[in-house]
């Protein structure tokens, strides 16, 4: 219930937060059907939020890999900041910089991200920019994986992928595509 009452909050003031309770376990094992665990090394988190996806994440990781979590809201950044593992490092900072805070190695070896940070408020460039870092972040057959509220991500996935494949979590509040690209090999 504490998560709830932080989205809700942190929804009311925080104009880049775009629901009002945190992911279901139902949107959380959707999405992990995309995941093989055990070969995991590297996972980056876009919106780490009150840490549902995090946690699960961390209950599920190897010992050797790594979770690396970008969060700007404040009350959000604060509760992955208290999760104690060793795992995980958490960014207070916006996506668009990934590729400058990533360690270097872990930049082209990245197996999945997985984002929850609201792509319909974007302009086009933006969108596409922050694919196109996200790409670069990906390992060959590495995914890109978002669970949004429309079908807004198609035609900038194509652009940056050219490919995507969507699922559809009902199991939620409000009801997510799950959408799945995936960087092909050159």
């Amino acid at each position: 219930m504490k998560g709830t009452i932080t989205f809700l909050k942190s929804f009311i003031e925080d104009k880049d937060v775009a629901s009002i309770t945190p992911s279901s376990k139902y949107c959380i094992r959707k999405l992990s059907e995309h995941i093989h665990f055990p070969e995991v090394k590297y996972i980056v988190e876009y919106g780490g939020g009150t840490g549902v996806f995090t946690k699960h994440f961390l209950d599920h990781l190897p010992s050797d890999a790594h979770l690396y979590v970008f969060e700007t809201n404040d009350r959000f950044y604060e509760k992955l900041s208290a999760i104690e593992d060793d795992r995980l490092t958490v960014f207070h900072e916006s996506v668009e910089e990934s590729l400058d805070l990533l360690p270097p190695e872990v930049i082209g070896n990245v197996d999945h991200v997985v984002s929850g940070i609201p792509f319909s408020f974007f302009d086009w460039d933006l969108k596409v920019s922050i694919l196109n870092k996200t790409y670069r972040t990906l390992r060959t057959n590495g995914s890109f994986l978002a669970y949004q509220t429309s079908g807004h991500l198609k035609k900038p996935l194509t652009a940056v992928f050219s490919n995507y494949h969507t699922d559809f979590c009902w199991r939620n509040v409000p009801p997510y595509f799950i959408y799945e690209s995936v960087k092909k090999p050159k």
